[in-house]
Formats: C-alpha cells, sequence, structure tokens
C-alpha cells in the first residue's frame, strides 16, 4: 500500500545519517528486476556552504516496452523537489521540506513492489530527487523555508532527465496563505512557456485517488520563471519546467494553517501517502497510453491550435534579458 511505502521512506529520511546509500540499500531487493538507483554526490554552492554536500538520487524503475528495453512507451518523470529535509542545527529532525522527497521516493519503492509482485508498468518511471540536511533557513513573505544547497538550475541538471515525456514535480506546499487544505493539490500544466489548462485525465485520477472533489494549485507566469531571476515565485515546485520542453504538474503538499518549509515535526504522512497513490496511478496510465484508461497532460490537438497562432514563448523558461538575473 502507498502508506506502507510511505512510513518506510520517512522512517529512513528521519535522520542525521541518512545519505545516498541509504536509499540504495532500500532498493537493493529490487536490483535484479532491473530497478536501478545512481547516486552523485555534488558540492554545496555559494551562498551555501560549499563545504558541504548533498546527494542527488535517481530511480530507474523500468517497464516492459519502456524505452531501457528498447521500446517506445512513454516515460514518466517523478521529482522531489526540496531545499532540504534538515535544517541542522537549528532544526533538529525532518523538516516540512521533506515531503518531496518522502513522496517522490515513495512512489518509486511502491512501483518496485509491483514489479516485484508482476504488476509491470509498459513504460518507464524515472524518479528523481536530492537529500541534504543541514542547510540554513530564508524567508518568503516572512515564513521560514528551508534553503538550498545548490542552485535551482544545478538541481534540474540532476532531476530534469531528456527522457521524460512527463513530469510530477511533488514539493512541500504548506507556507502560503493562498492554497489553505489539508493534503495535495494539482497545478495546472506548464509547458514551453504556457500555462495550459488544468488535465481534466489528472483532475478524474485525483478525484478517484481521494475520494474527494479535486483541489487545484494556482500558478502565474513568474512561477514557470527560472527561481534565481529576481521575480517572485510561490516556491520552487514548477523549476522543473524550465529544463524541458515536456509537460510539468505540480503535486503540491498543502495544509490548512501557515506551516514553513523548515518546520520541523511537520510532515502528514498521511497526505503524503495520498499524493504518492495520485503519481502511482498516473503512472499506471500514462505509462499505458489506453484510450480506456486516457491520462495525458495536455490536449495535443488544442496545443496544436495554440502554437499556430500564437508566438513561442519558450523565452520564459529562461533568464530573457540578462539584466533580470541576480548575481
Amino acid at each position: 500500500m502507498s502508506l506502507q511505502c510511505t512510513l518506510t521512506v520517512h522512517e529512513a529520511l528521519d535522520s542525521a545519517k541518512v545519505n545516498g546509500q541509504s536509499i540504495v540499500a532500500m532498493f537493493a531487493p529490487y536490483v535484479e528486476m532491473g530497478v536501478k538507483v545512481t547516486v552523485t554526490t555534488v558540492a554545496g554552492e555559494a551562498p551555501a556552504d560549499p563545504a558541504k554536500t548533498t546527494d542527488f538520487i535517481s530511480i530507474l524503475i523500468p517497464g516492459t516496452t519502456g524505452k531501457t528495453a528498447g521500446g517506445n512507451a512513454r516515460t514518466l518523470g517523478v521529482i522531489g523537489r526540496n531545499g532540504a529535509i534538515g535544517g541542522r542545527p537549528v532544526r533538529i529532525g525532518m523538516i516540512s521540506d521533506a515531503d518531496g522527497p518522502i513522496g517522490s521516493i515513495a512512489t518509486a519503492l511502491k512501483l518496485a513492489k509491483m514489479k516485484a509482485a508482476g504488476d509491470d508498468l509498459p513504460g518507464d518511471v524515472i524518479v528523481t530527487t536530492h537529500i541534504a540536511k543541514d542547510v540554513s533557513i530564508t524567508y518568503n513573505d516572512g515564513v521560514p523555508f528551508a534553503g538550498m544547497p545548490v542552485s535551482s538550475a544545478t538541481m534540474n541538471r540532476y532531476q530534469v532527465s531528456p527522457e521524460m515525456d512527463a513530469i510530477l514535480s511533488i514539493d512541500a506546499s504548506k507556507g502560503n496563505r493562498i492554497v489553505k487544505q489539508r493534503g495535495f493539490a494539482i497545478s495546472p500544466t506548464a509547458m514551453q512557456g504556457y500555462i495550459l489548462r488544468m488535465s481534466p485525465d489528472l483532475v478524474n485520477i485525483m478525484e478517484s485517488t481521494t475520494g474527494r472533489p479535486a483541489f487545484t494549485l494556482p500558478i502565474s507566469q513568474q512561477d514557470i520563471t527560472p527561481y534565481d531571476n529576481g521575480l517572485y515565485h510561490f516556491n520552487s515546485i514548477m523549476q522543473p519546467h524550465a529544463a524541458t520542453p515536456a509537460p510539468v504538474v505540480g503535486v503540491a503538499l498543502t495544509a490548512q494553517s501557515v506551516v514553513g518549509g523548515s518546520d520541523s515535526s511537520a510532515n502528514h504522512e498521511i497526505d503524503i501517502a495520498e499524493a504518492v497513490r495520485f503519481c502511482v496511478e498516473v503512472a499506471k496510465r500514462f505509462t499505458v497510453a489506453s484510450p480506456d484508461n486516457p491520462c495525458e497532460f495536455y490536449n495535443a490537438a488544442e496545443w496544436q491550435k495554440i502554437r499556430q497562432a500564437y508566438p513561442d514563448l519558450s523565452v520564459f523558461q529562461t533568464y530573457g534579458h540578462a539584466e533580470l538575473r541576480r548575481a
């Protein structure tokens, strides 16, 4: 079950000693089935402490007719966005910002368990995130957020793969006064500089997996631009958009109160498990691409009309005028 996988990952990450090799060990039972975990350790960047490091993790769950098997089934990317899972020594233990890594790794674990039980997906699923345990605390509209050990561009370099045909970006999004409901919300689809309509298929999947009406996350044009261009961003949930032509949808973990990203004891396991169940179901349907079980992130025919009538907006995936970029 998704909750069991969520609890397993939650316990593993709630440690001052956890690192990328901890995740390698977690997935060791599934290596014989082709599940592969890659860990890349990257040094911190200014203004973060360059002496510190973060472990980028990539988990491949291969499909029966996916690209890694020489087939053409679609690949889903699931990215666990975060600044860090811990803010030591100021914060002891796991912080709210760990929702993204917990949710993404739990999604991979559930898919690996399904594969072991004989429920193979046709297409590949690539799950990426990073683990940093001791970043500084920053503030967004006065709310304490977790800092970032490296730039958003560096995160995208290690987390966004050109093999991903669509991306779900999971991120803790509880430190705001706009989306105020416990659980998770999904965003409109962002693609190549455009903010498209909510995907009806993803809305249907959210309603079927939660048993409740869909809950949505409003995003602005600023949110899909690069993170360090000096403009306001809700948070980093839509940042994968800046590094891919593929459609990106945010999966935001939300709360009724304002919960800072650097607050500890603030990871709600049931809410994360619901997001995991949603991501797993999207993976099932997206990689199958069946008219009986549709899962499209955007309407291809409408997208063609948009591009015939309106200009290329991919400039919003870049820094645009150089002077807007922060030094």
